[in-house]
């Protein structure tokens, strides 16, 4: 490199920016702005990914869950007929079916709910009535907070027990302790034994569309031969001044396979043992490995969208930069053909206007780095919305500043270097 060393091109190339002090850091501010962009839309969009994969994973990669659904011919019916019975869904010998016919089948969880309302001293509270086994917490990951969870001898003996929510159990009970009173449902007095905390997911539809990852606030969990035994399988359904009783034996049941492998395989023997004797479509198959699939492969083609919408600022950036630096060319023209008079080449006034040039989308990217992760921390910790920044995201959105740098500011370099000497020196 003839007469200048790269130190001190460096050295020139900041105190160049810092004569212009107000240029140079709106020239940053489209470097900052795009990097920025680019960690805080990626860090969104993968915290909204991991929140509806763990949604999903809360019913296992390993299970099938079969929902009973009403019939659409007896939906349309309902409309005409304001005293009507509906008798529909999953039964009791669905259930021994499919745990003697499909291979590497675990566990069957039967599930039956209710919509009743619930009483204590002068509070009532409507809530949904789940009637199931001991195991339920290991299929859901539903957290015992307080007391305990059925038993199987609370199955076997139907004992008047039961297990509330949390937030049910605080709009029931005020500052009360719920452990062993005792809460109301019809003419029946059950015993308060635990408090559960529960998410939900697409499994838990029926209460109230409620949107997945909230806390479930209106459930009361009873043995399943309790609720059978006390409120039969008649529920009635109120819709704008007439009603509908609707008679379903299980309104859900959850397979659990013992391999993960087994679950796509055992779809097609599901299908075959639900509809042998089945006249009418009164049931649903919701595959948690298919949706999680899903939800991944939908994600990914999100990221990528978010990603190409932010490289655009950083497009814009890089515009910006080559701009300024065309300018820069044309004030210092005169500064060029001394440089050239006193020997430096075209590859040192190349290179001085690229450092210039990365100087700027280097301070530009390090301070859009900070940015986003300040922004997706305070998005975390102080609105409680999961946000992931990945390191993947950072070094592109880096790399990326440095590239656009580079190739935006190569043009402007490249025309300073080919002025003519004589020419610059006469310029004013």
């Amino acid at each position: 490199m003839n007469g200048f060393s790269l130190i001190r091109i460096i050295q020139l190339g900041f105190k160049s920016l810092r004569l212009h002090k107000l240029r140079s850091g709106l020239t940053m501010l489209g470097m900052v702005i795009g990097v920025w962009a680019v960690i805080t839309l990626v860090a969104i969009g993968e915290g909204a990914s991991h929140d509806a994969q763990e949604a999903i994973k809360r019913l296992g990669a390993h299970n099938i869950l079969i929902r009973s659904i009403e019939p659409a011919e007896e939906k349309s019916g309902a409309s005409s007929t304001r005293n009507f019975v509906s008798e529909y869904g999953i039964t009791y010998h669905d259930a021994s079916r499919l745990q003697a016919t499909l291979p590497g089948l675990k566990r069957v969880l039967p599930e039956m709910v209710q919509r009743r309302p619930v009483y204590y001293d002068r509070f009532q509270q409507d809530c949904q009535i789940v009637g199931t086994y001991p195991f339920y917490p290991d299929f859901t990951k539903a957290l015992v907070v307080r007391g305990r969870f059925l038993t199987e001898f609370d199955e076997l003996h139907r004992n008047n027990v039961c297990v509330l929510t949390e937030s049910l159990a605080l709009r029931l009970f005020g500052h009360q302790d719920p452990l062993e009173s005792q809460v109301r449902v019809e003419d029946q007095y059950f015993r308060v034994i635990g408090l559960l905390r529960e998410m939900s997911g697409v499994e838990q539809r029926p209460q109230g569309n409620e949107p997945e990852g909230k806390p479930l606030d209106s459930n009361v969990y009873m043995p399943l031969s309790t609720l059978r035994a006390r409120f039969g399988e008649m529920d009635m359904d109120s819709r704008a001044g007439s009603f509908k009783l609707e008679r379903v034996e299980l309104t859900q049941v959850r397979l659990e396979f013992a391999s993960v492998d087994l679950v796509e395989p055992s779809i097609p023997l599901i299908k075959a043992a639900m509809e042998k004797d089945r006249k009418k479509k009164d049931y649903e198959l919701i595959v948690p490995l298919n949706i999680l699939n899903a939800i991944k492969a939908q994600r990914a083609r999100d990221t990528r969208m978010l990603l190409y919408i932010a490289c655009i600022s950083l497009l814009v950036g890089g515009i910006g930069i080559m701009n300024i630096m065309l300018a820069t060319v044309t004030e210092r023209t005169r500064e060029i053909g001394v440089r050239r008079a006193l020997g430096a080449t075209r590859g040192d006034i190349i290179l001085q206007f690229l450092v210039e040039t990365l100087i700027l989308c280097l301070i530009g990217g390090l301070a859009g780095v900070g940015g986003g992760w300040g922004f997706a921390w305070a998005r975390e910790h102080w609105f409680h919305l999961t946000t992931i920044v990945t390191e993947w995201s950072v070094l592109a959105a880096f790399g990326l500043s440095l590239a656009v740098g580079l190739v935006f500011g190569l043009y402007p370099a490249r025309r300073a270097a080919a002025l003519d000497p004589i020419e610059a020196l006469r310029h004013s």
